[in-house]
Order: C-alpha cells, then sequence, then structure tokens
C-alpha cells in the first residue's frame, strides 16, 4: 500500500518543486544572503504543494470521469483501485493542511504579507484539477506552472533569505526561465496523454495546438531558458560557456526523443525532462557561487 501513495506522489515530477527552490537559494548566494532555515522551509512548503496537487489531480479528475483505467501516463491509484476515492481525498487536505503549517513558520522571515501568497498557492494547488474552471482543463496548466513553479518559488527563496529584491532583472531571468522548463515536464505529460484528454474534453495546449506545434514550445522553451541567463555567464571566465552548450546539446537530444515517441515510452523522457532541469538548476547555482 505504501509503494501505492508513493506512485501518487508521481516522483518524477517533484524536481519541478526542488529545481525553483535551490535556483532561489541560488540567487541568494550570489547576493551573499543565503540562509539555511528559510531554505528549507520553502523547500519543504514547495514539496508539500506539489504532492497535494499531485494528490488532488488524482482524486478530482477521477471524481470528475476524466481519468479510465489504463492510461498511459503515472498509474492512476484512485482510478485502478489501489486507492479508495475517500482516502485520496483525505490526504490531499492533509498534505494542504501541512503546507500551510510550513508556510506559517515562514512568516518569521517574510512577515505578514506571505499569508496571501501562501493562500494563493494552496488555491491554485487545487484550481488545477478543480473548481468552476479547472486550469489544466482549459490550456491554462502552462502558464500556471511557469508562475507556481518558476516566478514565486524562485523570487520568494531568494527573499526570505537576503530580504531584498536587489537585482531583480537577474532574479526575474531566473526565475522565468525554470518555470519554462518546469513548464516542459507539463508538456510533455500532455503530448502523451493527447488522445486520452481529447476523448474526455480535457483541453491541454497539446490538445489545443496539436503535437508537432507542442514539440517546438518545448524545444524553443530550453533555447530561450539559455538564452535570457547567458548575460550571467557572460561575467565568468569563456570556457564557462561549453556548459550551457553541452545543456543545450542534452536538451535536444531529449526533444528528439520526445517527437520521436508515443505511449508510455514517454513516461522515461518526462523524467529526463525533469532531471535536465534539475541539471539546469545546478548549473546555475554553481554559477551564481563562482560568481558571488
Amino acid at each position: 500500500m505504501i509503494r501505492k501513495w508513493i506512485e501518487a506522489m508521481r516522483l518524477r515530477t517533484l524536481p519541478v518543486s526542488i529545481a525553483g527552490v535551490l535556483a532561489g537559494c541560488g540567487c541568494a548566494v550570489w547576493q551573499g544572503g543565503f540562509s539555511l532555515i528559510p531554505a528549507l522551509q520553502c523547500l519543504l512548503f514547495a514539496l508539500s504543494a506539489q504532492i497535494a496537487s499531485n494528490f488532488g489531480n488524482e482524486y478530482y479528475d477521477f471524481k470528475n470521469g476524466v481519468d479510465r483505467k489504463g492510461r498511459e501516463g503515472f498509474r492512476r491509484g484512485v482510478t485502478e483501485g489501489d486507492i479508495s476515492p475517500q482516502s485520496m481525498k483525505y490526504a490531499t487536505f492533509a498534505m494542504l493542511g501541512l503546507a500551510a503549517i510550513i508556510g506559517c513558520s515562514m512568516l518569521i522571515f517574510g512577515g505578514l504579507w506571505l499569508i496571501p501568497i501562501g493562500c494563493a498557492i494552496l488555491l491554485f494547488a487545487l484550481a488545477y484539477s478543480t473548481g468552476p474552471y479547472p486550469l489544466s482543463h482549459h490550456g491554462l496548466g502552462d502558464i500556471t506552472v511557469i508562475i507556481f513553479f518558476g516566478i514565486i518559488p524562485v523570487t520568494l527563496t531568494s527573499y526570505l533569505q537576503t530580504g531584498n529584491w536587489n537585482n531583480l532583472t537577474t532574479l526575474l531571468c531566473t526565475a522565468i526561465a525554470i518555470g519554462m522548463l518546469a513548464a516542459n515536464v507539463l508538456i510533455v505529460n500532455n503530448y502523451r496523454d493527447m488522445d486520452d484528454d481529447k476523448a474526455v474534453g480535457k483541453r491541454t495546449t497539446v490538445v489545443i495546438f496539436g503535437r508537432r506545434v507542442m514539440g517546438y514550445v518545448y524545444l524553443l522553451s530550453g533555447i530561450i531558458a539559455m538564452t535570457i541567463m547567458l548575460p550571467l555567464w557572460m561575467q565568468l571566465p569563456l570556457w564557462t560557456l561549453t556548459v550551457p552548450l553541452i545543456y543545450l546539446f542534452l536538451h535536444t537530444a531529449t526533444w528528439y526523443r520526445m517527437t520521436h515517441s508515443n505511449g508510455a515510452a514517454l513516461n522515461p523522457i518526462l523524467g529526463r525532462t525533469a532531471i535536465n532541469l534539475l541539471q539546469f538548476t545546478m548549473l546555475l547555482l554553481a554559477t551564481f557561487i563562482i560568481d558571488s
């Protein structure tokens, strides 16, 4: 049973949460303000909120009849009968409660203005899959990921450690780059599920624009993410430019595999995309440390 719950967490997607916090820590290091406690709080909050969203996605997609048995993607424990719907519902709100508790502990470093932001994060964790206008059903999942897994975690993680918004341009460029690569994980997921989603009326961006177009969006996202960070790399010795070039090679190779695969064969590519995101984040972290 524990294995079923671990599957429901969708471990392959969790690097999306880790990356935003690590990138924010890199920005803090660059400004000479790294602090371990708020960094860990941000990481735990991000992970618990994403797991809550993953649980909620499974519960509400089952409840709304969006899922069916035998889908190509992650095994859906509720749909397949491994986990009861009631248990998944309770687990969703338990994880939201845990995220809220962690969020409250962050007020020590950020102040009361964090409360509405935290509430918005937890609300959107559910709004992704449920409510009067589920975001993932109307082509809004990608932009939601860019905001809530890129812009918000990177900027807030940095602020809670440094207490300022200095070097805002670099901070926002980093946040957007991380958000775009995080959205690529969702693109692979929806690329794989396009036929199933289309059959039940779930209009993801892949359903709306097609696999061919979103395949190129995937490729361009990696190129743009690397390009907007070039000014930072240009401040370092010339040899360090080989690092982003190697990353672009790996990204292009993953894109090629994605566009020449289908069905369950895309599951490892989703994991590879998440690992690419972590690799990109570690490159940024190393760059910030070197340049600090």
